[in-house]
């Protein structure tokens, strides 16, 4: 078993969100100790944005580490664990909503489309849209 970065990144799918990871710094946390829960977005659900939206937030790397601290989440939560929560608060500060059931479990409005993930130091799931703080959503909105 690997890291959650290391199995992430062997995943093809997820070739956007390892990039991001790794330009904004936060290559250390999901392949080193502790316990971690990450939320990975499909390369499928970055081409939702605009490619001068995502070129801004990568150039940004204060916003790109901020972006990517909201996809974590402290402790290894499956999605059994998640649906006892109405909101989880995120390595980046703000909340993320949590609804449904297990198997449609939702997250703001992004859906989990692969659950549980183990590896060494925590867990992923693999969701199929980008999370946005609202506050950053709210500055994408007006962008696109």
């Amino acid at each position: 078993m690997k890291s959650i970065f290391e199995t992430a990144r062997e995943d093809g799918r997820l070739s956007t969100s390892v990039r991001m990871v790794e330009v904004g710094g936060a290559t250390e946390t999901l392949q080193g100790a502790g316990e971690y829960t990450a939320f990975f977005p499909t390369d499928e659900a970055y081409s939702a944005f605009p490619g001068e939206v995502l070129d801004a937030i990568m150039g940004d790397r204060e916003r790109l580490a901020g972006m990517i601290r909201y996809h974590v989440v402290r402790g290894k939560l499956t999605v059994h664990d998640l649906v006892e929560h109405e909101a989880i608060e995120t390595l980046q500060g703000d909340f993320l909503d949590i609804t449904g059931p297990e198997v449609a479990l939702r997250l703001n409005d992004a859906t989990v489309i692969q659950s549980d993930v183990w590896c060494t130091n925590g867990i992923y799931h693999v969701i199929d849209r980008v999370l946005l703080p609202r506050a950053v959503e709210a500055r994408v909105r007006r962008v696109v």
